[in-house]
């Protein structure tokens, strides 16, 4: 991982940054949290080691940085929960043998138990840090409070880390859910999502593709509703509608579908023009591209323009069983289909639901079209 990404609670206005180190930088320029670990053989900082690695858990905000110390690691991870108004959770593990120290540094923290008073030796610290003592395979646990209410006591049963990312999980799979054989795609979607709900769409004029693709997605979502400013997408639109690229067909169904759920026709008709006369173009591998646009390059390998695979099944992808719920197949139209295998061949079951949309798919008996709501046909897959 080589960006930050952001950490918060929806409903609220309190931002962060989480960097690849696991240091939390709030967008209201207060000071950043950072932690260092006093190990075995020494002071060890994130920001500079080598042996740091981070994870989001099941792609929400929750983010897990493992640094490594003698015997093991020392484990941080950084959540945000709405208890009390809102509050980032920094939690600090010792995955070793050996006690250590953690420490940090703010002071205006909420933790379990009163911190250490004692000097810092070996390293040169802010002077508000603290330092935290965290035995072997145990835990120190602390909290930043959106509001500024500064140090106290940290309140019991706020959420885990793993109840967090179930909660962010149920959020973006309110878009669409995608279950196959590979996991990081499904992930992908999440940290997506997660980061355009909390971090909100790019600007129109410095970014008109991302604008529109993240307009889509928080309208997917159910977080905008009568405040979508149709003026701005609708000179994203006639900022984009010449230029060519993936990346631009699928901003321009997006404009297409936040049209249509808010009864724009005219605008809708005028749109579908616009995407008749283009040409449309294959994504990248998901892991090849950033931001909002990860969502457009998976779930235009699925469908696009009421066709199923459109480039073709992955060969990794051959003889595994998938579904996909919720996906774009018209301004109008979801579809959610699974394959299921038999042999060489496989049964694709599909519902589509709003308008109703052709479907076809080019490895399907050619015969087969159908513009039915659900149904089954036999994926005769040759190549």
């Amino acid at each position: 991982m080589t960006t930050s990404a952001t950490t918060g609670v929806l409903g609220g206005d309190w931002r962060a940054d989480v960097t690849p180190w696991g240091e939390v930088v709030p967008w209201d320029g207060s000071p950043a949290l950072a932690w260092h670990v006093a190990a075995d053989d020494r002071w060890h900082s994130p920001a500079g080691e080598v042996a740091v690695r981070q994870i989001r858990v099941s792609g929400a905000p929750v983010f897990e940085t493992r640094l490594r110390i003698p015997g093991g690691d020392a484990v941080q991870r950084v959540w945000s929960v709405a208890d009390g108004g809102g509050r980032t959770i920094v939690e600090v593990t010792n995955d070793s043998p050996l006690p250590i120290a953690c420490a940090l540094t703010r002071r205006d923290l909420l933790t379990v138990r009163p911190p250490a008073d004692v000097p810092i030796e070996g390293i040169a610290l802010p002077a508000p840090a603290i330092v935290l003592p965290i035995g072997h395979r145990a835990s120190v646990t602390v909290a930043l409070d959106h509001r500024g209410a500064g140090a106290g006591p940290l309140p019991p049963r706020s959420a885990s880390a793993e109840a967090t990312a179930r909660g962010w999980v149920a959020f973006a799979e309110r878009a669409s859910r995608f279950v196959g054989p590979d996991s990081a795609m499904g992930e992908a979607l999440v940290a997506a999502r997660a980061e355009v709900a909390l971090g909100g769409a790019p600007d129109p004029d410095d970014d008109p593709v991302g604008h529109l693709l993240a307009i889509g997605e928080l309208v997917r979502l159910g977080e905008l509703r009568d405040d979508v400013h149709l003026d701005a997408v609708a000179g994203a639109v006639h900022a984009i509608a010449r230029r060519e690229g993936w990346d631009v067909d699928g901003a321009l169904d997006a404009a297409a579908t936040v049209l249509a759920r808010r009864g724009e026709q005219r605008a809708g008709r005028d749109l579908a023009r616009i995407v008749a006369g283009r040409r449309s173009s294959a994504p990248p591998e998901p892991a090849d591209a950033t931001g909002v646009r990860v969502v457009a390059a998976v779930e235009r390998r699925l469908v696009r323009g009421g066709q199923l695979f459109p480039d073709g099944i992955p060969p990794s992808w051959r003889g595994v069983d998938l579904e996909a719920h919720g996906l774009v197949a018209g301004p109008a139209s979801t579809l959610s289909f699974a394959l299921r295998w038999h042999g060489s061949n496989a049964a694709v079951l599909w519902e589509i639901g709003g308008a109703a949309v052709e479907l076809r798919a080019p490895a399907v008996d050619p015969a087969w079209r159908t513009r039915d709501r659900q149904g089954e046909a036999l994926w005769r897959v040759g190549r």
